[in-house]
């Protein structure tokens, strides 16, 4: 069973939406995963380009809100802000056993500068969140083989 996976930030135009397509390449044999925002926006162009760079096309992604998965009831595992933490206690309470986590990253809506300039920074962010990512999959990967080596031995006492 593949663990459910939520990444929230507020317009779901740029980190959630790398967060979600990273995670998806990195370890999608492990998670279900989607994100949303508390006011869904459009795509940032820039993070679209950002993303294109290393390959991972999400210019036909769509943002959704995270109140119409709430109201859905869909369950998740984890529910993961990436937006700082006074955006994240904003977003509601998912029912059922559910870990929140909150990953501050930069809101690339904010970068100044040159539109080159803008994008460099939306790089670092990019990375950043790549880079996370690949910590967490590792901790989780980590925690699963434990659990099954702590089971086997426990199964040939």
């Amino acid at each position: 069973m593949k663990l459910k996976v939520l990444f929230l930030c507020v317009h779901n135009s740029a980190r959630s939406q790398m967060a979600e397509m990273w995670l998806r390449q990195i370890a999608g044999d492990l998670f279900d995963v989607k994100s949303a925002g508390l006011e869904p926006g459009t795509l940032n162009p820039l993070a679209v380009e950002a993303m294109r760079e290393v390959g991972i096309d999400m210019s036909r992604n769509q943002t959704r809100g995270v109140f119409d998965i709430f109201k859905s009831g869909e369950l998740f595992h984890y529910v993961i802000a990436v937006c700082d933490a006074a955006n994240a206690e904003r977003c509601p309470i998912f029912p059922s056993i559910t870990k929140r986590l909150n990953w501050s990253f930069p809101d690339p809506a904010q970068v100044r500068g040159s539109p080159a300039a803008q994008l460099e920074q939306i790089r670092l962010i990019r990375d950043a969140i790549r880079e996370k990512i690949e910590k967490w999959v590792a901790e989780i990967r980590d925690a699963d083989a434990s659990e099954a080596s702590a089971t086997k031995s426990r199964k040939t006492k």
